[in-house]
């Protein structure tokens, strides 16, 4: 059984040794891909110079988006034959110590997903009108593509590895939230198993956040093109 967490990185520098640290002491065996986006802080050189066989870099020559440094890694991890694959954030606002209950559930479950709001609220470090707007466009997001997860734009998931071919991630040209979305969305539309793991989220303590307002907007948009699928129930 591979196992494999993908850490997608923008000016991690600061965070990226912890969050190795961290992983590789947990009790299981997993190896870890760093996307990089040519970060000019050397995220990659930092992370070229940690001393493990179970860390590999990949860098790429611009920033195209938390989307397709995603794609990038599926396929990464689908070329060398990995079962388990977990994303989460580099920044430990996703904390590993979830990461083996979560590839455990992969045993019975499609899709785990990492849930800020499953059984209640538990982020910490943010204002409560991030809060609000989080909460409430998960909501929307869910009355439009009828997917019965409460944390649709949650970035912290695990995959095995027939439902990523099965949901067809290389024809995602989504970024940011709606990547989370419409992953989500195209696992439910092929009747796959979801679950919600509920976590503590931690705002990021170091380091900026990469939310942008034309992520947002996309978000906003884009889910109702996943709507008008659900509707005309269009296999995507």
């Amino acid at each position: 059984m591979k196992r494999l967490v993908i850490l997608p990185t923008y000016n991690e520098s600061k965070n990226i040794i912890n969050i190795l640290d961290t992983l590789l002491s947990l009790d299981i065996d997993l190896d870890i891909l760093i996307v990089d986006d040519n970060s000019p802080d050397s995220t990659a050189h930092i992370a070229k110079i940690y001393n493990s066989n179970n860390v590999f870099i990949e860098e790429r020559a611009e920033k195209n988006g938390l989307g397709s440094a995603y794609i990038h890694g599926f396929n990464w991890a689908l070329k060398n034959k990995y079962d388990k694959i977990i994303q989460m954030d580099a920044d430990l606002s996703h904390d590993p110590i979830e990461v083996p209950a979560m590839f455990s559930l992969l045993d019975e479950y499609d899709l785990v997903i990492g849930s800020r709001y499953h059984g209640g609220l538990r982020v910490i470090n943010w204002p409560i009108s991030r809060l609000y707007i989080s909460y409430f466009a998960n909501l929307y997001a869910r009355i439009i593509t009828g997917v019965p997860v409460k944390d649709l734009t949650a970035g912290f998931k695990a995959w095995n590895s027939e439902t990523l071919r099965l949901i067809k991630f290389n024809e995602s040209s989504s970024q940011g939230y709606c990547f989370q979305i419409e992953t989500s969305f195209r696992a439910h539309q092929k009747a796959c198993k979801l679950i919600e793991h509920p976590i503590v989220f931690t705002d990021r303590t170091i380091g900026e956040s990469k939310m942008s307002k034309n992520v947002m907007i996309e978000a906003v948009l884009k889910v109702w093109l996943f709507g008008f699928w659900r509707l005309f129930k269009l296999k995507k």
